[in-house]
């Protein structure tokens, strides 16, 4: 209640403790005048830390959404957004059972789980690799005695590239095998999924749109210039407008719209990865949520409108207005972590900030804590944003910066123990 009258629907946005963009929605929904609500995935006893935040936990989907719907019924919402997938099936399932606008909670799961999104694109008629899911319970050399080569192996479940390796022959893959069963089992005991599949060749694009009732509006296509060919697939620097020609562009389209279909995605935002060459256009895979990180900050449409400014507005029901690109051209790079350590020092900073067509830099990786790269670690060292005239200027304006910034990384003491 609000001054003796029942508040207008809000919108809840469930995220993580871990989450970089927490602060950029809630200036959004501030800007717009939506009333916004936090579901946090957070142990109960930690709750008064994060003060006027529901405290929910991600891997029980029933519980959560019997905390989301009793919250809703003393403070009423019109949408449920997640804000990165961690949160992607409580908020299908929360909405589902409050009636809101929502996608399928078998969608969303499709969307969560990389083999089972293999077999519905299939199903669909969009175009998949040789792909084949197996178990950490399987003989890695039996494995590798039935993939193609080159191949690429996969948790299903883990984001970002974590855990994705190429190998080119059997003896590598049961190598990469190896490397990941330690990856996706290292808190449990017990079987865990993963996929292997042909390694796809060619140019990597991705995708930022919407989705209104399963019609898909295109709201940026980003060029991955950075060669991404193995043994892990780090992803360091999009910039839009892509340079690809307009036919591709509208292949990549139609083939984003149709894996969208496939999977049952109707509605909310959504992040594709593609990859294109010369037999075609094929979906890497589809997230039902916006792109990740701080990578959101490079998109600005018609007045100064942020992407979460975007996606507020479709869920509070609001006319989404003005969503053409206000730059030239504009790009990110996410600051690869070079080796495993305790990050000590970052230096070059203002050097690099003040490289011509350069934004703003972030560092986000905090000073003597763990940095893991990829294939096993999940975070990059920051961000560095860019904004010019052309594609290839921002692009060279990236570069240039991040050969100035200059990081102490000590390596990691081996842990011993006593006999």
């Amino acid at each position: 209640m609000e001054n003796g009258r029942v508040a207008a629907p809000g919108i809840m946005l469930l995220t993580t403790v871990r989450s970089y963009r927490l602060e950029a929605f809630r200036a959004a929904a501030n800007r717009l005048g939506v009333r916004m609500m936090t579901g946090i995935d957070l142990p109960d006893q930690l709750a008064e830390q994060w003060p006027g935040a529901l405290p929910l936990t991600f891997t029980d989907i029933e519980e959560s959404t019997r905390r989301i719907a009793a919250h809703a019924a003393e403070q009423p919402l019109c949408a449920i957004l997640s804000v990165d997938d961690s949160g992607s099936l409580i908020a299908a399932a929360a909405s589902a059972a409050l009636g809101l606008p929502h996608n399928d909670p078998a969608a969303a799961e499709a969307a969560r789980d990389k083999s089972r999104m293999r077999r519905l694109l299939k199903r669909g008629g969009v175009a998949v690799p040789w792909f084949r899911s197996y178990t950490t319970a399987d003989d890695p050399a039996a494995v590798a005695a039935q993939a193609p080569y080159p191949c690429v192996v996969k948790p299903v479940n883990l984001n970002g590239s974590r855990g994705v390796m190429r190998a080119d022959s059997p003896a590598e893959l049961v190598v990469a095998i190896d490397r990941l069963k330690r990856l996706i089992t290292a808190e449990t005991d017990e079987d865990r999924p993963y996929l292997v599949e042909t390694y796809l060749p060619g140019i990597e694009v991705a995708l930022e749109g919407m989705l209104d009732n399963g019609r898909l509006t295109v709201l940026a296509l980003f060029d991955k210039p950075e060669p991404l060919v193995g043994p892990f697939f780090e992803e360091t620097i999009y910039v839009t407008p892509s340079r690809l020609p307009s036919s591709v562009q509208a292949t990549i389209e139609r083939t984003t719209a149709d894996a969208a279909r496939a999977l049952g995605l109707v509605a909310g935002p959504i992040h594709a990865e593609l990859r294109v060459n010369d037999e075609g256009v094929w979906i890497i895979e589809i997230a039902g949520r916006s792109i990740g990180g701080l990578c959101s900050q490079v998109l600005r449409f018609g007045v100064d409108v942020s992407l979460e400014e975007l996606i507020i507005r479709q869920a509070a029901g609001l006319p989404l207005g003005d969503i053409s690109r206000r730059d030239h051209a504009a790009g990110v790079m996410m600051i690869p972590i070079p080796e495993a350590g305790l990050l000590r020092e970052v230096s070059g900073v203002e050097e690099a900030a003040a490289v011509p067509l350069i934004e703003s830099i972030e560092i986000t990786a905090r000073l003597n804590y763990p940095i893991v790269p990829l294939p096993e670690g999940d975070s990059y060292l920051g961000f560095i944003f860019a904004r010019g005239e052309t594609p290839e200027a921002v692009e060279a304006a990236l570069r240039q910066a991040h050969v100035c910034l200059r990081f102490e990384i000590d390596a990691l003491l081996p842990v011993f123990t006593s006999p």
